[in-house]
């Protein structure tokens, strides 16, 4: 069997063929670190994440790279109001972005490369552009020269002067033509800088990913990816700029996930429906979460809201206790060695129907669904008089192992006593520090592990609910 993915290069499912056999490149656009992660960030992190986890089951070594944006105009604009420096900044939302992506069970990326790290090899990539005759400098800034690449507009499948019809010269740019894209800006007063042969400025948004994908992965990769509102303008300026430095095609297979909206409306700050990971894991298990985001396609659009997430609860709570009565019942079955063939057929055809559902463009959502009829069944085998070892040991192994496929976790780690008492203080500390937000989320956290805390005259104590 081979697994097929949609190609937004060529708006077709196509077989997936590796660059190397049995090894994968895969570069996928991460966060601009100027806040916690929204809902929509969340997306792309689980999605990808999975994919990633996907192919290590079927057998590939994964090369994953996903980068921080460090510096930019909405961390330099946070920076002013906070009366902070950027990397201060930055580096505070990295921590909560691994914080929140590693409760949604994501995996660290191979390299998570950051700009302010890597300035000298976009600084080169720029200059080898001006060399080419792609990019051109003006009053201290730089810019590409997008009408010289004939290929511009090929993946997000617009002629370019239907692009230019959109592109507009703003007020101080100095541009030869309006589709021209900056990829570097003179410094500003107040922003960070750093030196370049044009004078002191910072990289625009476009060409990080193209130098760090370059220099972590190669000038080919397999998989660029992120989300939807990506593919123009850049992923589209990302092809531009590496096919005109290298004489190669940038990526094989592009791959992007569809948008999340919030109560049928498309999530923004204006409309008061942002909705923050931060804030959701308060409330929720994060397993839910992902669960909730995997349970639609990737490339379809999902709705968010309270209700939905809550009737998705109770779906993961069926495979949960599933889960959790095949593990009750091992050791306590009366027929420990035979089994009847035909549950463990039954067991086996449901991982190939789920291999072959994951192969089809990692549809989830189907995947999902084997998980459930699994779980139904080992509810059916397990009201048999004489139950086998060996059939709810099946079942147990591929409950566990499909689901670790998709990242979610079925059997909840018990806190060991001394980790509550760890994390009790952590949070006297926390109160003390007045940092409440801290405080608050270990509570939660100790409360969705079944642990009460009581508040006495000797202190606080606590007890298993």
């Amino acid at each position: 069997m081979a697994i097929k993915l949609y190609n937004t290069l060529t708006r077709q499912k196509e077989e997936f063929i590796p660059l190397e056999e049995g090894k994968v490149k895969m570069y996928v656009c991460g966060p601009t670190v100027y806040n916690y992660i929204h809902i929509g960030n969340a997306r792309p992190a689980i999605v990808f994440d999975t994919v990633r986890r996907y192919l290590e089951f079927r057998g590939y070594e994964v090369n994953y790279v996903s980068n921080f944006t460090d510096v930019d105009d909405k961390l330099i604009k946070a920076a002013n109001e906070l009366g902070e420096d950027v990397p201060t900044i930055a580096e505070r939302f990295i921590n909560a972005y691994f914080e929140d992506v590693t409760a949604l069970g994501c995996k660290k990326a191979t390299v998570h490369p950051r700009v302010t790290e890597n300035m000298d090899i976009i600084i080169d990539f720029i200059a080898s552009l001006i060399e080419k005759g792609y990019a051109y400098e003006s009053n201290g800034d730089v810019y590409y020269r997008t009408r010289k690449f004939e290929g511009y507009g090929k993946l997000s499948h617009q002629p370019i002067d239907e692009l230019r019809s959109g592109a507009r010269i703003e007020v101080g740019e100095k541009k030869d033509d309006p589709l021209d894209f900056v990829l570097w800006k003179a410094a500003k007063e107040k922003e960070i800088t750093w030196d370049s042969p044009w004078g002191k400025g910072r990289p625009g948004w476009h060409i990080e990913c193209s130098a760090m994908a370059k220099k972590y992965l190669g000038e080919t990769i397999d998989i660029h990816a992120g989300g939807q509102d990506l593919a123009f303008p850049h992923h589209e300026n990302e092809i531009a700029q590496s096919e005109a430095l290298t004489g190669k095609t940038f990526a094989k297979y592009w791959l992007h996930n569809g948008y999340i909206n919030i109560d049928n409306e498309k999530m923004s700050k204006s409309l008061g429906n942002f909705v923050l990971v931060h804030d959701i894991i308060k409330k929720h298990d994060p397993n839910l979460l992902r669960f909730f985001i995997l349970s639609v396609h990737y490339r379809h659009p999902i709705n968010y809201n309270e209700e939905l997430l809550e009737k998705t609860k109770r779906g993961l709570e069926r495979i949960e206790t599933a889960y959790v009565n095949l593990k009750h019942r091992l050791g306590s079955s009366t027929n420990l060695t035979d089994h009847n063939q035909e549950w463990i057929d039954r067991i086996n055809e449901l991982r190939e129907t789920f291999i072959r559902d994951m192969d089809d463009d990692f549809n989830t959502a189907n995947g999902i669904s084997i998980l459930f009829e699994l779980a139904k069944q080992a509810n059916v085998y397990l009201l048999e008089k004489n139950t086998s070892e060996v059939v709810i040991q099946a079942f147990i192994e591929q409950l566990s192992s499909l689901s670790g496929v998709l990242g979610l976790v079925l059997e909840k780690q018990e806190l060991l006593d001394e980790e509550i008492e760890a994390l009790i203080q952590k949070r006297v500390e926390a109160r003390k520090n007045r940092d409440f937000q801290l405080a608050d989320q270990i509570r939660d956290e100790l409360k969705n592990r079944n642990i009460i805390l009581e508040d006495t005259a000797q202190g606080i104590r606590w007890k298993r609910g």
